[in-house]
């Protein structure tokens, strides 16, 4: 089978990292694949060091809508795509105005903020007659009025975890991360304020943040700087991209998620599961459907709860803890083990196809 997979971004990010472990999955079920990306980001290496061909798009402002449409429906008649895959909100409209033939699925991720572009997305899949594959209940909601009950799929994210639960030294001060692209919606100026209040009663602790801005995105690199400006004076390291996240969560005693506002699941919450280590985050968006609050994690409702759970956590039975990080193992083995997510994303672009029955290659309408 072929396939046009669509990204609105070439830098690394939770939703970027989604297809970069969907590419072995297709390549051992023998289908092929076409990529298109904008700008030259790392994602452009990595998708061309998995051995599948990237091919530049134009993914900016609205104004260049009809421009990315022409080049998508390009795409997909090169590649004789059988079906178009979208991952970003901000293809859907494009692919829209391709006037594809072929069938079309949405990985939708987060929620998108803004009223129209919500509202032009949704129409624009209800054009297409598309499928959506929403990462939680919270995010699906948003696209219901649009599409169809019966083409709407909720497969939550999945993560390679390591073999065991890593040990962590039992000596030294506590570590407290926050992971994620530094963006306002992953709530490092929080992180920051939180991070305050326990250095006030636990001076020992030391914090780090992992991750960075996007490149390139004016917004993000001065929310950057207005984060490293709030932790002036306070032990916080900032790390930038590692490239193993485990190797992070291995030195962490606590991993704080403060997200806000349409925030979805977060991949890092069950890489965490997966690490043992205890997550608290804020009881916003999809992420109670992933944290069972004071099981696997503890839910949050602001800055002030997040530092005073912290503190709690830390200074508390050990105990406590340890049964937290293994309940959080258990339950990424049950539902968010990056095989089961493999698969049902697979299975889904198959149902998308009707495979099995007779090829339809992508053309154009437009």
């Amino acid at each position: 089978m072929n396939l046009l997979l669509l990204d609105q971004y070439s830098d690394l990010g939770g939703a970027q990292q989604v297809l970069l472990e969907l590419l072995p999955t297709i390549r051992q079920r023998g289908w092929r694949a076409l990529v298109g990306l904008p700008g030259n980001g790392k994602l452009c290496e990595l998708v061309r060091g998995s051995g599948f061909a990237v091919e530049r798009i134009d993914c900016g402002p609205v104004a260049r809508t009809a421009q990315l449409a022409a080049q998508i429906a390009a795409l997909a008649r090169s590649a004789n795509a059988r079906l178009v895959y979208l991952n970003g909100p901000r293809l859907v409209p494009a692919a829209a105005l391709a006037g594809l033939s072929c069938p079309v699925m949405f990985h939708s991720h987060s929620r998108v903020r803004l009223r129209a572009a919500r509202t032009a997305a949704g129409l624009a899949l209800r054009w297409m007659d598309a499928r959506v594959v929403a990462n939680c209940n919270f995010v699906a909601a948003q696209w219901r009025p649009f599409v169809s009950a019966d083409r709407i799929a909720m497969v939550m994210n999945g993560v390679a975890g390591p073999p065991d639960i890593p040990q962590r030294p039992a000596n030294g001060p506590p570590r407290i991360g926050c992971i994620g692209r530094i963006s306002p919606e992953k709530g490092q100026r929080e992180f920051v304020a939180a991070a305050a209040l326990v250095h006030a009663s636990l001076p020992e602790c030391r914090f780090a943040i992992c991750g960075d801005a996007l490149f390139g995105n004016s917004k993000a690199q001065r929310y950057a700087a207005e984060v490293r400006a709030a932790a002036a004076g306070l032990p916080v390291e900032f790390r930038g991209w590692e490239a193993d996240v485990y190797t992070s969560l291995s030195e962490f005693d606590v991993l704080l998620v403060p997200s806000v506002g349409p925030e979805a699941t977060t991949r890092v919450i069950p890489e965490a599961f997966a690490a043992g280590v205890p997550v608290i985050a804020f009881d916003t968006g999809g992420i109670p459907e992933v944290v069972e609050n004071g099981v696997t994690g503890v839910l949050a409702r602001s800055v002030e709860e997040m530092a005073r759970a912290t503190v709690s956590l830390l200074t508390g039975d050990r105990e406590r803890r340890l049964s937290m990080a293994r309940a959080a193992r258990l339950d990424w083995e049950r539902r968010f083990t990056l095989a089961k997510f493999q698969e049902s994303i697979l299975g889904a672009l198959e149902g998308a196809t009707g495979l099995g029955q007779p090829a339809r290659g992508c053309t154009s309408r437009a």
